[in-house]
């Protein structure tokens, strides 16, 4: 039974490429979803969105975040997201690739939003990461770091916190650590 069915399939891509089309590519249930995620968004007016490989791959993008408040105020933060095929059931990968003196972000790129993690479940979207992404320069947490020597100069010394910020992203080091200029 299994073979007759593919062998019908056979004869339906055989058909339709004597039109002298190209066989159309399925989108997945996760493709589907991204696609209306992506149409329905609703950007503050300091992100944007981009797509580096073009708009057919639609799985893989760029947010950029020009925080206007709080100590990141006239950074330029690129994210990439890549989105896995079961999207939303798997929440999409995030890496920050602007290295930032950040207590949420290590110098990796990793990236500590709960709703990437734990809490992240499949009615979460694409434009409620990137609010969650973009809260994270308006309030960063020092309770949940990922970048522990930041967190304790946020909590322990807010001055020194927003000097070394100033100084990270005005090109510089902090630390034994150089950060390129991302003003």
């Amino acid at each position: 039974m299994i073979r007759l069915f593919k062998v019908k399939e056979k004869q339906r891509e055989l058909a339709e490429n004597a039109n002298g089309k190209p066989p159309v590519k399925k989108q997945s249930a996760g493709e589907l979803r991204l696609h209306k995620d992506i149409s329905e968004l609703n950007l503050p007016k300091t992100c944007n969105i981009a797509f580096p490989n073009g708009k057919d791959d639609l799985m893989n993008f760029e947010v950029t975040i020009k925080p206007d408040e709080g100590y990141y105020l006239g950074g330029n933060f690129v994210f990439t997201f890549q989105v896995s095929p079961i999207y939303p059931h798997e929440a999409p990968k995030v890496k920050c690739k602007t290295k930032v003196y950040h207590p949420n972000i290590d110098l990796e790129g990793n990236v500590c939003l709960n709703i990437l993690r734990e809490d992240w479940k499949p009615v979460l979207n694409i434009n409620t990461i990137i609010y969650g992404l973009f809260h994270l320069f308006t309030q960063p947490n020092y309770e949940d770091p990922l970048n522990h020597e930041a967190a304790a100069v946020l909590r322990d010394n807010p001055k020194l916190f927003e000097s070394n910020v100033r100084r990270a992203m005005a090109g510089g080091y902090v630390g034994q650590t150089f950060f390129t200029r991302c003003m």
